[in-house]
Formats: C-alpha cells, structure tokens, sequence
C-alpha cells in the first residue's frame, strides 16, 4: 500500500554528496521529511524522496554544504505527461484493462486436488456434466451446490471444498481409505459357495451354510465348497426341508500357476538423429492456431508438446495459451539383447508377477524360475505353489422339497 501511495503522489531519486550528507539526513528527518531506500556508496548517498520533500531541501543544503542531484523519477505525475504524446498507448492500455476487467468474470482454469482413487478426468466429466467447465461465468456457479453434488454422486469422497482464486476454480476432495461395504438386497434363495479353481484346501472356516469338502480335499473348479440349503430333518432322519441361506466362509486351497513371459532376441531400437523443428502456437479458448502450417519432412520423429498457460496476475489466469510443438527426427535401427539384459528384463517381469500376487493377498510357497532361449526369443517360465483364498457365491443347486400336501391314510375298521 505504501508503493502505491508514492507512486500516486510521484517521487525522486537523488545523489547527496559534500560536507555533511549524515547532517543532511538528520535535518530531513527533524523537519518531517521523509527519506527512504537510503544506500551508501562510499563517499556519497543515494536515497529516495517525495516531490514535496525535495522542493524543501534548498535550506537544508545550504547548512550542510552538501549537494543534491536527480537520478531518477517515478510515480504517475511523471508518467502522464508523457504519455500525451502516446495517445494509442493509452487506447491499447484502457483497452487492455477492459478485456482484464471482462475476462475476470469466468473460469478459465480447473484445479482438482486430493484424488486418487478418483482420476481427474472422471471429475472434470462429472463437473462439463454439470455445466462447470473452462469459459463458465463465476456468477452462475454455486459452491455449495457444487460441494453437495460431488458427495452424492461419488461415496468414495467424504470431504470436499471449493473455491474461487481470481479466475481459477480450486476443487480439495478426500477419500475415504476403506471400500464402503456394499448394501445387499437379502437373499430370498440360497447361495453356495463355488471352488474358483482346482487344488487341495489348507483351511477353512465355515460361518453359514453347509460345509461340502473338508481340509485336505482335493477340489476341481466348480466344485460345491459350501451350500447354502440348510436340511432340516425328521423324527424318522429324513429331510423334510431346506432352510436357504447365503454360504459365508474362508476356505484357503493350496493350488499352482504357471507364468510364461517372451522376449524377442532382436528388436528396434530409435536413434535420435538430432535433427529437430520446432512448430510454435497459441490457443484461444478451443481453437488453436500454429504459426507454421508446414509438416515436419521427417520421415519418424517423436513430438514433444510444451505450452504455458498466460497468468496475467497470481491467480488470473486467461483462455490463452501458447506452446510449441517440438518434433525429433530418428531412425530404427535392429539390436540384440545380451544374455544379462535379457536376465535382467525378465527379472523385473518375474518381480512384478509376484507384487501382482502378494497384492491380492496370495501366499507363495515355492517358485521354479526358468529362463530358456530359441532362435527368435527368451522364454521365461514360472510354476508358483501358492495358497490364496478361494470360493464365489453362485446360486444353489439344491431344489426346495415339496410342500406337505395334507393328505393322511387312515385304517379300516
């Protein structure tokens, strides 16, 4: 506010230099004069000053036997006169303060923050859906609408903000860390619980339902672990109904998998040629404009795209935005991988199958690595012993008895 002030009200820099320039200061300082960004350069000072102040310096001059010289002046009373002469400057500037004033009013910015289940381009759908994209003007959006509507249509979120800086929209979302359980419409059949694949169970708790196998089984896939038709027997041990129900139960199967990953001996390599041309542009809104409208004569190349968006001031942003594209001419040429970078390749392969694994809560007991090699290719082989969970809700096969009919046989007498 202070810079402001002086530049409205205009002043100088000046060189003070002679008998006493500490006298000088004191005396300013005594009669109100105001002095500021006072540097010493050896044998004399510069320092600034208001117009009015330096208009009241000639006695003070005079006492100290010092000198006083104008560097420099600042502030609007200088500016002005001579921008009189500038007429179209002035036009351009008033224009351009108008365009400022008229671009304030709508987004031209989108700024999502805290996602990560949630990608920024399912959000950014969600919000054109809505009608809030780049081009939208401020005055039509609703923020708390905006919070609500973001809530209710992802349960992932359980926080969300926004906010308008300038012309940027600033949406901070948090999710929740745990899946939200699903509601379930309750079974009016029974469910059993299927084998996902063939194997021997290790383990297994039963929590409803009706075991089928027992540890030490060996299962096939398909295969009835658990039903979900609970009998319900007779005096004389027969079944006379089933209760359904859905089968809930952990059953651990220790099973195997095999793994089979090739990798070409030869393959084609890109070899930058350093030849590069660069093709400048700039965006207005939607519609992009390249300064050269001729293509590359590059027979491959890579294209690398850099762009800046124009921030007239911190958090103003506009629907402009300039760029190059940046095209690198190379050629392919056939290589052949050695012995220890097929190893090594194949080994950050095996590395990921296991995390893939381990991700999905697989026990592995035992792996047999094998890497082999034909004419054409690296062969890597991978048989896992593992033990993972096992067990998918299908429905029963189990068929409800037949009512009673009512019917009794009576004797003769």
């Amino acid at each position: 506010m202070e810079k402001l002030i002086h530049f409205l009200r205009g002043y100088l820099r000046i060189k003070v230099w002679g008998y006493s320039p500490e006298r000088f200061m004191n005396l300013c300082g005594n009669r109100d004069i105001l002095l500021w960004d006072i540097e010493r350069h050896g044998t004399y000072y510069t320092m600034c000053i208001s117009i009015r102040g330096f208009r009241e310096l000639k006695p003070i001059t005079g006492k100290t036997k010092t000198r006083v010289a104008i560097l420099r002046r600042y502030g609007l009373p200088f500016f002005v006169p001579h921008m009189k002469k500038r007429s179209m400057f002035i036009v351009g500037l008033l224009g351009c303060l108008l365009f400022l004033h008229g671009m304030s009013h709508y987004i031209w910015a989108i700024e999502i923050t805290g996602n990560t289940r949630l990608t920024t381009d399912v959000l950014m759908d969600f919000l054109e859906e809505d009608g809030i994209v780049c081009g939208s003007r401020k005055k039509d959006l609703d923020i708390e609408a905006l919070e609500k509507a973001i809530r209710r249509e992802f349960d992932v979120v359980t926080w969300t903000s926004a906010r308008l800086d300038g012309t940027r929209l600033v949406i901070q979302i948090k999710e929740n860390s745990k899946e939200i359980p699903k509601t379930e419409e309750p079974e009016t059949a029974g469910m059993d619980l299927e084998a996902t694949k063939g194997g021997r169970i290790v383990g297994m708790v039963t929590r409803s339902g009706v075991p089928m196998v027992k540890i030490e089984d060996e299962v096939e896939a398909g295969e009835t672990l658990v039903s979900g038709a609970v009998p319900v027997y007779g005096e004389d041990a027969a079944v006379k109904e089933y209760l359904f129900c859905k089968a809930d139960a952990d059953i651990y199967l220790q099973c195997s998998y095999r793994y089979e990953e090739k990798l070409p001996i030869r393959y084609q390599s890109k070899v930058y040629t350093g030849n590069e041309e660069t093709i400048p542009y700039f965006r207005l809104g939607d519609r992009e404009f390249c300064i050269s409208l001729k293509e590359p004569a590059f027979f491959k190349s890579d294209c690398v795209v850099s762009e800046n968006r124009i921030e007239a001031l911190k958090d103003f942003y506009l629907p402009i935005t300039f760029g190059r594209y940046c095209y690198r001419e190379y050629t392919l040429t056939e290589k052949t991988y050695t012995q220890e970078q097929a190893k090594s390749i194949c080994q950050e392969k095996l590395d990921r199958i296991i995390q893939t694994l381990e991700e999905k809560g697989v026990q592995i007991l035992q792996k047999d690595v094998k890497i082999g090699k034909d004419s054409k290719q690296y062969i890597l082989r991978a048989d896992f012993t593992v033990v993972e969970k096992t067990g998918t809700l299908v429905s029963t096969k189990t068929e409800s008895l037949p009512a009673d009919d009512g019917l009794q046989v009576t004797e003769e007498q």
